[in-house]
Protein backbone atom coordinates (compact mmCIF):
# COMPACT_ATOMS: atom_id res chain seq x y z
CA UNK A 1 0.00 0.00 0.00
CA UNK A 2 2.71 2.28 0.73
CA UNK A 3 4.51 1.61 -2.59
CA UNK A 4 1.56 2.88 -4.41
CA UNK A 5 2.50 6.74 -3.88
CA UNK A 6 5.66 7.07 -4.52
CA UNK A 7 5.39 4.80 -7.46
CA UNK A 8 3.12 7.92 -8.54
CA UNK A 9 5.77 10.82 -7.71
CA UNK A 10 8.21 9.16 -9.61
CA UNK A 11 5.87 8.92 -12.52
CA UNK A 12 5.18 12.88 -12.37
CA UNK A 13 8.66 13.25 -11.60
CA UNK A 14 9.83 11.41 -15.04
CA UNK A 15 6.87 13.48 -16.86
CA UNK A 16 8.00 16.85 -15.51
CA UNK A 17 11.87 15.84 -16.84
CA UNK A 18 10.67 14.36 -20.08
CA UNK A 19 8.50 18.08 -20.21
CA UNK A 20 11.63 20.39 -19.15
CA UNK A 21 14.30 18.03 -21.82
CA UNK A 22 11.39 18.91 -25.13
CA UNK A 23 11.29 23.00 -23.34
CA UNK A 24 15.05 23.14 -23.32
CA UNK A 25 15.33 21.35 -26.86
CA UNK A 26 13.26 23.70 -28.18
CA UNK A 27 14.66 26.72 -26.50
CA UNK A 28 18.32 25.76 -28.07
CA UNK A 29 17.06 25.38 -31.07
CA UNK A 30 15.40 28.85 -31.54
CA UNK A 31 18.60 30.37 -30.23
CA UNK A 32 20.56 28.98 -32.32
CA UNK A 33 18.23 29.71 -35.20
CA UNK A 34 18.58 33.68 -33.77
CA UNK A 35 21.62 33.70 -34.35
CA UNK A 36 21.42 32.10 -37.70
CA UNK A 37 19.13 35.23 -38.87
CA UNK A 38 21.39 37.50 -37.24
CA UNK A 39 24.38 36.72 -39.20
CA UNK A 40 22.43 37.36 -42.50
CA UNK A 41 23.24 34.08 -44.54
CA UNK A 42 19.54 34.24 -46.19
CA UNK A 43 17.40 37.04 -46.74
CA UNK A 44 14.44 37.49 -44.30
CA UNK A 45 12.20 36.17 -47.05
CA UNK A 46 13.82 33.03 -47.05
CA UNK A 47 14.73 32.29 -43.85
CA UNK A 48 12.52 34.90 -41.49
CA UNK A 49 13.33 35.12 -37.63
CA UNK A 50 11.41 33.26 -34.90
CA UNK A 51 9.77 36.64 -33.88
CA UNK A 52 8.47 36.99 -37.95
CA UNK A 53 7.30 33.24 -38.01
CA UNK A 54 5.23 33.71 -34.49
CA UNK A 55 3.62 36.92 -35.76
CA UNK A 56 2.62 35.14 -39.02
CA UNK A 57 1.48 31.86 -36.70
CA UNK A 58 -0.79 34.50 -34.63
CA UNK A 59 -2.04 36.13 -38.34
CA UNK A 60 -3.11 32.51 -39.21
CA UNK A 61 -4.75 31.82 -35.91
CA UNK A 62 -6.79 35.40 -36.48
CA UNK A 63 -7.61 35.01 -39.61
CA UNK A 64 -8.96 31.48 -39.36
CA UNK A 65 -6.86 29.55 -42.12
CA UNK A 66 -4.99 27.69 -39.35
CA UNK A 67 -7.91 26.39 -37.58
CA UNK A 68 -9.74 25.17 -40.96
CA UNK A 69 -6.61 23.47 -41.59
CA UNK A 70 -6.31 21.60 -38.61
CA UNK A 71 -9.98 20.68 -39.01
CA UNK A 72 -9.67 19.09 -41.78
CA UNK A 73 -6.47 17.57 -41.66
CA UNK A 74 -7.22 15.93 -38.05
CA UNK A 75 -10.94 14.90 -39.51
CA UNK A 76 -8.87 13.10 -42.02
CA UNK A 77 -6.13 12.03 -40.18
CA UNK A 78 -9.00 10.26 -37.70
CA UNK A 79 -10.60 8.68 -40.45
CA UNK A 80 -7.83 6.78 -41.99
CA UNK A 81 -6.05 6.28 -39.15
CA UNK A 82 -9.49 4.35 -38.02
CA UNK A 83 -9.47 2.14 -41.33
CA UNK A 84 -5.84 1.48 -41.39
CA UNK A 85 -5.94 0.08 -37.89
CA UNK A 86 -9.14 -1.71 -38.29
CA UNK A 87 -8.01 -3.04 -41.34
CA UNK A 88 -4.83 -4.02 -40.48
CA UNK A 89 -5.66 -5.88 -37.28
CA UNK A 90 -7.99 -8.30 -39.19
CA UNK A 91 -5.87 -9.18 -42.03
CA UNK A 92 -3.50 -9.86 -39.37
CA UNK A 93 -5.24 -11.73 -37.66
CA UNK A 94 -6.28 -13.72 -40.66
CA UNK A 95 -2.27 -14.03 -40.93
CA UNK A 96 -2.08 -15.65 -37.60
CA UNK A 97 -4.96 -18.06 -38.45
CA UNK A 98 -3.98 -18.95 -42.10
CA UNK A 99 0.17 -20.23 -41.77
CA UNK A 100 0.54 -20.41 -45.33
CA UNK A 101 -1.37 -17.06 -46.06
CA UNK A 102 0.46 -15.37 -43.61
CA UNK A 103 3.53 -16.36 -44.33
CA UNK A 104 2.97 -14.41 -47.74
CA UNK A 105 1.32 -11.97 -46.33
CA UNK A 106 3.66 -11.18 -44.22
CA UNK A 107 6.99 -10.90 -46.91
CA UNK A 108 4.69 -8.69 -49.71
CA UNK A 109 3.73 -6.79 -46.57
CA UNK A 110 7.14 -5.95 -45.44
CA UNK A 111 7.83 -4.73 -49.56
CA UNK A 112 5.30 -2.53 -49.74
CA UNK A 113 5.66 -0.65 -46.06
CA UNK A 114 8.89 0.58 -47.48
CA UNK A 115 7.04 1.50 -50.71
CA UNK A 116 7.26 5.72 -50.85
CA UNK A 117 3.92 7.10 -49.29
CA UNK A 118 3.85 9.35 -52.25
CA UNK A 119 4.14 7.45 -54.94
CA UNK A 120 0.47 6.24 -54.21
CA UNK A 121 -0.89 9.69 -54.78
CA UNK A 122 -0.99 9.72 -58.70
CA UNK A 123 -2.56 6.09 -58.39
CA UNK A 124 -5.25 7.97 -55.84
CA UNK A 125 -5.71 10.38 -58.00
CA UNK A 126 -6.44 8.46 -61.11
CA UNK A 127 -8.38 5.47 -59.30
CA UNK A 128 -10.08 7.03 -56.52
CA UNK A 129 -9.95 11.15 -57.52
CA UNK A 130 -8.53 14.28 -56.52
CA UNK A 131 -10.84 14.29 -53.31
CA UNK A 132 -10.62 13.28 -49.77
CA UNK A 133 -11.41 9.69 -50.31
CA UNK A 134 -7.76 9.91 -52.34
CA UNK A 135 -6.10 11.61 -49.57
CA UNK A 136 -7.67 8.94 -47.04
CA UNK A 137 -6.63 6.23 -49.51
CA UNK A 138 -2.90 7.56 -49.52
CA UNK A 139 -2.96 7.31 -45.58
CA UNK A 140 -4.50 3.99 -45.37
CA UNK A 141 -2.29 1.83 -47.92
CA UNK A 142 0.60 3.69 -46.37
CA UNK A 143 0.35 2.31 -42.98
CA UNK A 144 -2.20 -0.34 -43.30
CA UNK A 145 0.93 -2.71 -43.92
CA UNK A 146 2.72 -1.81 -40.86
CA UNK A 147 -0.55 -2.65 -38.71
CA UNK A 148 -0.97 -5.56 -40.50
CA UNK A 149 3.03 -6.75 -39.90
CA UNK A 150 3.04 -5.59 -36.07
CA UNK A 151 -0.54 -7.55 -35.55
CA UNK A 152 0.90 -10.54 -36.98
CA UNK A 153 3.88 -10.56 -34.90
CA UNK A 154 2.99 -9.48 -32.08
CA UNK A 155 0.21 -12.49 -32.04
CA UNK A 156 2.46 -15.08 -33.26
CA UNK A 157 5.17 -13.87 -30.30
CA UNK A 158 2.67 -14.66 -27.44
CA UNK A 159 4.44 -16.93 -25.38
CA UNK A 160 2.52 -20.79 -26.24
CA UNK A 161 2.19 -21.59 -22.63
CA UNK A 162 -0.23 -19.15 -22.03
CA UNK A 163 -2.46 -20.52 -24.48
CA UNK A 164 -2.28 -23.68 -23.73
CA UNK A 165 -2.99 -22.79 -19.69
CA UNK A 166 -6.00 -20.85 -21.11
CA UNK A 167 -7.50 -24.07 -23.31
CA UNK A 168 -6.88 -26.07 -20.55
CA UNK A 169 -8.93 -24.60 -18.19
CA UNK A 170 -12.06 -24.24 -21.06
CA UNK A 171 -11.44 -21.20 -23.27
CA UNK A 172 -12.15 -20.98 -26.23
CA UNK A 173 -12.65 -18.93 -29.60
CA UNK A 174 -13.64 -15.03 -29.45
CA UNK A 175 -12.64 -15.50 -25.44
CA UNK A 176 -9.37 -16.74 -25.47
CA UNK A 177 -9.06 -13.94 -27.72
CA UNK A 178 -10.03 -11.13 -25.81
CA UNK A 179 -8.89 -12.66 -22.53
CA UNK A 180 -5.84 -13.89 -23.23
CA UNK A 181 -4.30 -13.33 -26.36
CA UNK A 182 -4.85 -9.46 -27.04
CA UNK A 183 -3.83 -8.88 -22.94
CA UNK A 184 -0.79 -10.44 -23.53
CA UNK A 185 0.19 -8.77 -26.99
CA UNK A 186 -1.07 -5.24 -25.99
CA UNK A 187 2.67 -4.13 -25.61
CA UNK A 188 3.51 -5.06 -29.26
CA UNK A 189 0.64 -3.99 -30.61
CA UNK A 190 0.76 -0.55 -29.30
CA UNK A 191 4.06 -0.12 -30.92
CA UNK A 192 2.19 -1.16 -34.25
CA UNK A 193 -0.28 1.45 -33.37
CA UNK A 194 2.50 4.17 -32.87
CA UNK A 195 4.18 3.54 -36.14
CA UNK A 196 1.16 3.11 -37.86
CA UNK A 197 -0.14 6.61 -36.89
CA UNK A 198 3.27 7.70 -38.15
CA UNK A 199 3.19 6.17 -41.52
CA UNK A 200 -0.44 7.74 -41.77
CA UNK A 201 0.21 11.17 -40.50
CA UNK A 202 3.74 11.27 -43.31
CA UNK A 203 1.36 10.04 -46.17
CA UNK A 204 -1.69 12.57 -44.93
CA UNK A 205 0.97 16.00 -45.08
CA UNK A 206 2.47 14.81 -48.21
CA UNK A 207 -1.63 13.71 -49.63
CA UNK A 208 -2.61 17.00 -48.33
CA UNK A 209 0.42 18.68 -50.38
CA UNK A 210 -0.24 17.02 -53.95
CA UNK A 211 -3.77 16.81 -53.63
CA UNK A 212 -6.05 19.31 -51.24
CA UNK A 213 -6.69 22.66 -51.39
CA UNK A 214 -7.75 23.13 -47.15
CA UNK A 215 -5.54 21.12 -44.58
CA UNK A 216 -1.82 21.33 -43.02
CA UNK A 217 -0.37 20.54 -46.02
CA UNK A 218 -2.30 22.85 -48.46
CA UNK A 219 -1.06 25.98 -46.52
CA UNK A 220 2.61 24.42 -46.51
CA UNK A 221 1.85 24.35 -50.51
CA UNK A 222 0.28 27.88 -50.50
CA UNK A 223 3.60 29.32 -48.81
CA UNK A 224 5.69 27.58 -51.21
CA UNK A 225 3.65 29.25 -54.19
CA UNK A 226 3.64 32.44 -53.05
CA UNK A 227 7.13 32.04 -51.63
CA UNK A 228 6.02 32.96 -47.98
CA UNK A 229 8.92 30.92 -45.79
CA UNK A 230 7.35 32.33 -42.37
CA UNK A 231 3.79 30.47 -43.21
CA UNK A 232 5.93 27.58 -43.89
CA UNK A 233 7.62 27.48 -40.76
CA UNK A 234 4.10 28.10 -38.84
CA UNK A 235 2.45 25.20 -40.77
CA UNK A 236 5.66 22.78 -40.51
CA UNK A 237 5.95 23.88 -36.44
CA UNK A 238 2.38 22.77 -36.33
CA UNK A 239 2.61 19.64 -37.74
CA UNK A 240 5.61 19.33 -35.21
CA UNK A 241 4.01 19.82 -32.36
CA UNK A 242 1.31 17.88 -33.18
CA UNK A 243 2.77 15.07 -33.60
CA UNK A 244 4.89 15.25 -30.39
CA UNK A 245 1.81 16.12 -28.10
CA UNK A 246 0.02 13.04 -29.74
CA UNK A 247 3.09 10.63 -29.36
CA UNK A 248 3.36 12.07 -25.42
CA UNK A 249 -0.40 11.83 -24.67
CA UNK A 250 -0.74 9.38 -26.16
CA UNK A 251 1.09 6.55 -27.14
CA UNK A 252 3.88 7.15 -24.28
CA UNK A 253 1.21 6.93 -21.61
CA UNK A 254 -0.51 4.22 -23.15
CA UNK A 255 2.81 2.51 -23.11
CA UNK A 256 3.75 3.70 -19.78
CA UNK A 257 0.48 2.53 -18.03
CA UNK A 258 1.09 -1.32 -19.87
CA UNK A 259 4.56 -1.44 -18.33
CA UNK A 260 3.88 -0.07 -14.69
CA UNK A 261 0.53 -2.83 -14.34
CA UNK A 262 2.89 -5.35 -15.81
CA UNK A 263 5.82 -4.79 -13.26
CA UNK A 264 8.41 -3.93 -16.37
CA UNK A 265 8.73 -0.44 -14.56
CA UNK A 266 9.15 3.14 -15.93
CA UNK A 267 9.51 3.55 -19.82
CA UNK A 268 12.67 6.08 -19.83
Amino acid sequence: MEEQPESGKTRRRVDWKSFLDVVIGLAIFVVAWQLVFWANFYPPFLLPSPGLVLNRFILMVQGGQLALGLEYTLGRLTAGYIIAVGLGMGVGLLMVSRRRFGRAMNSFSVGLQSFPSIAWVPFAILLVGLNDFGIIFVMVISSVFSMMVSTYGAIRNIPPIYIKAARNMGTRGVSLFTSVMLPASLPSLITGFRQAWSFAWHALVGAEILMATVGLGALLEFGAQFVQMDQIIASMMTIFAIGLITDRLVFSTLEERIRLRRGLGQVR
